[in-house]
């Protein structure tokens, strides 16, 4: 009777495997290139425009079309992009320049500069923004307040993992402190996007996609990606597709991965 316990379990577990796999490969199944972009390393999605913009390492902003159509390019400068966000309350676009872990205010209308807001490095004593692999990998916006990833932070935590820095949100402020944290243990994460409380948060070395509940502060799910990416921004739109800023020179979208 224990024999025949255990070898129905052992099946049940066989068949669970099973369903797990089959459900990402219907997944991202779906997955399609839908954009050629160099370097893209940050990507947003605009409700009031119902767009795409996307940046990259080599100083360069792009408007697409939900079918990766480009609308519009343009050389902002000598920048390392590494992430994007649009605020459509205020018609900007928030732009993460990694190296000197600043934030570039532009226009949505004319990718005109507003302002550039310097973060400061250190949070409570310790520095937590480096420049190089330890500064900004991603940017989200949510309740008036910017939120920042690392892709790995030395010094805070002690375990290597990245943090997410929180600062407040002022179109006319140079200068912003970090207000707050976000140790949530994962490492490398290098794309940030928020629907409604919910983080989404995305590591290129890991491979993965996680949901994380701000309010709960913890993780709901973590989705292992079944290629290997490189990327490096995510962003949904409103009908819950998922778009991917891949280094490595695409767009990916994703159809439907909110309803899975």
């Amino acid at each position: 009777m224990i024999e025949q316990s255990r070898v129905l379990l052992s099946s049940k577990k066989i068949l669970l495997g099973i369903l797990i796999i089959m459900s990402v490969q219907n997944l991202f199944a779906k997955e399609k290139v839908i954009a050629k972009i160099p370097e893209a390393s940050g990507i947003s999605y605009s409700t009031k425009s119902n767009s795409l913009f996307v940046v990259n390492d080599e100083g360069s902003l792009y408007e697409l079309s939900k079918k990766g159509k480009i609308l519009r390019e343009k050389k902002i400068g000598k920048y390392d992009f590494e992430g994007i966000v649009v605020d459509d309350k205020n018609n900007v676009l928030l732009l993460a320049i990694e190296g000197k872990e600043n934030i570039l205010i532009l226009s949505k209308d004319d990718f005109k500069k507003i302002n550039e807001i310097s973060v400061k490095r250190t949070y409570e004593g310790v520095k937590v923004l480096k420049k190089g692999s330890d500064g900004i990998e991603g940017i989200a916006l949510k309740n008036n307040k910017i939120y920042l990833s690392n892709q790995s932070n030395k010094l805070y935590p002690k375990n290597d993992s990245s943090v997410i820095v929180i600062i407040n949100y002022d179109l006319k402020k140079k200068k912003q402190k970090i207000e707050n944290i976000i140790n949530h243990g994962l490492t490398d994460i290098s794309g940030l996007t928020f629907i409604g409380d919910i983080l989404y948060m995305i590591s290129d070395n890991n491979n993965f996609i996680v949901s994380y509940d701000i309010n709960k502060k913890k993780i709901l799910k973590k989705d292992k990606l079944p290629k290997k990416f490189a990327q490096e921004g995510i962003a949904f739109d409103k009908k819950g597709n998922l778009y991917i800023a891949d280094d490595k020179g695409q767009i990916l979208k994703i159809k439907k991965y909110l309803e899975e």
